[in-house]
């Protein structure tokens, strides 16, 4: 076997370079090595911050015409690159090919939603704000917060940066980027993308590298004003607690245990479809997995043939199968995770309705069935914590009450799904649930014009819509008298 291709993994102020780490990057669909990537560590951060605060000089006094054309053209060249692009996230992170279009038709959108924002800042910059005495005149100014340091995951390689970037250079802010380090080829190719967009040196700086060396100096550094971090609770909390340190902004998207509840008068084809879009989408890699399943005593029976004959269904595959449905985990790490997941659902009693093991005819690569468990124990971990794989657990409901009340029992509040013939209903039921982002007879789609981020321990702040970008901003009033 030849040698992975070896890849500078740090780009720092306008400049491509090699660090003294080495990242090793796996196909999880055929567990073979894709590449290496020469990854840093503190030294490259400081390298990054340094040439950040020279960037912020310069961008955060740019026009917002200028800000604008930058985020054009960056959505032009990742169209430009589509399929490239695509085929980069399906071999480094092991989504089908049809998934991988998804995300990066995301990322275009994301980006030009924000040039559409940025066009206007400087037209509502001083904005008046009335008071209510006239001896005295207010303005009000929205100021980029400064140097922001971007921590990304694995699941939605460019998508949760496009999400931050996006926003954070319209805001005016210069950034530093951490890749995952089990997905960082995508990054790589946004950040060539991102060199060729006219943006000005040091404002937009990558460094490739593990979260220890690279996340967790980042997190502390006192010239970073503020971090935005997507991931695990666990590093979610570390993160917290550095930033802590140097009293910096936050903002936390975080893990989800999420629910769909089919009501009663629900249409059964449209809930089965939406369960598994919910809980096997990506292998069920998302913190947003629809993957507690609450069903009306009545329908259940008849849903859970259902359910039981379209996951067998699935067409598990290579990403570049024409007929695949579902692809791979991410990494050997995360497969051994899930499995364990389901070995200790059968340990304490839980029915195994279906899936629960690698497919037939995939001997290589991190596959796992679709997987559906009933009467799945309400204090155990299936039942309560994220799994990020493709494991569904299904329960029956007696009334609209009990439904509600075992959605709201998390310490995650994301997002839910409602499946009802009755809008009226259905409506009721959503304005009950305890999350973020509430569909109704929908897949999960997201649009860049609403808020992405929930409740309790799922989030700190919101990404995307206006509130995206006001994360990034500094709000300052000036009251003269007159």
């Amino acid at each position: 076997m030849s040698t992975p291709t070896l890849l500078d993994g740090l780009y720092i102020d306008g400049r491509w370079s090699a660090g003294s780490e080495r990242l090793q990057v796996i196909n999880p669909a055929t567990e073979a090595p894709l590449a290496q990537v020469a990854a840093g560590g503190p030294e490259a951060v400081d390298q990054a911050l340094h040439a950040a605060t020279a960037g912020l000089a310069r961008w955060s006094l740019s026009s917002a015409a200028e800000r604008a054309a930058v985020l054009r053209k960056i959505a032009s060249g990742v169209a430009e690159r589509r399929q490239r692009l695509m085929h980069l996230q399906s071999s480094n992170n092991g989504k089908p090919l049809f998934e991988a279009a998804m995300d990066v038709d995301d990322v275009i959108a994301t980006f030009e939603y924000y040039a559409g924002l940025a066009e206007g800042l400087d037209a509502a910059q001083n904005a008046n704000v009335p008071l209510p005495s006239e001896a005295f005149s207010a303005r009000l100014r929205r100021e980029p917060c400064g140097i922001v340091g971007l921590i990304v995951p694995w699941n939605f390689p460019m998508v949760t940066t496009a999400w931050k970037l996006a926003p954070a250079l319209a805001a005016g802010c210069s950034v530093v980027l951490k890749p995952s380090e089990v997905t960082p080829l995508p990054e790589l190719e946004l950040a060539a993308i991102i060199a060729q967009s006219g943006l000005p040196q040091g404002v937009f700086n990558l460094v490739c590298g593990t979260g220890l060396a690279v996340g967790a100096p980042l997190a502390a550094d006192p010239r970073v004003a503020k971090i935005s971090f997507t991931g695990s609770n666990a590093v979610g909390v570390q993160v917290m607690q550095r930033a802590a340190e140097t009293v910096k902004g936050v903002s936390l998207e975080l893990g989800g245990k999420s629910s769909l509840l089919v009501l009663a008068d629900a249409d059964l084809d449209r809930a089965v479809e939406l369960a598994c879009g919910g809980g096997f989408f990506n292998a069920g890699q998302m913190c947003s997995a629809t993957s507690r399943v609450l069903v009306a005593d009545e329908l259940a029976d008849e849903f859970l043939l259902r359910l039981k004959a379209r996951a067998e269904a699935i067409r598990v595959a290579e990403p570049l199968d024409p007929e695949v449905e579902m692809g791979a985990l991410v990494s050997k790490a995360q497969y051994q995770r899930v499995q364990a997941h389901i070995d200790r659902g059968l340990h304490i009693g839980a029915k195994l309705l279906c899936g629960g093991a690698r497919p037939a005819g995939l001997a290589q690569g991190y596959f796992i069935q679709p997987t559906v468990f009933t009467e799945v124990p309400l204090d155990s971990a299936l039942w309560c914590e994220e799994i990020f794989g493709p494991v569904l657990c299904v329960r029956r409901f007696s009334s609209e009450q009990e439904a509600i009340a075992l959605a709201n029992d998390s310490e995650f509040g994301l997002v839910a799904s409602v499946v009802s013939a009755d809008v009226e209903h259905a409506e009721r039921v959503a304005n009950a649930l305890q999350a973020g982002l509430v569909w109704i007879n929908a897949p999960q789609v997201i649009f860049p014009q609403t808020a992405w981020g929930g409740y309790k321990q799922s989030s700190i702040g919101r990404e995307l819509g206006p509130w995206g970008l006001h994360a990034f901003q500094e709000i300052k009033h000036v009251i003269r008298a007159r």
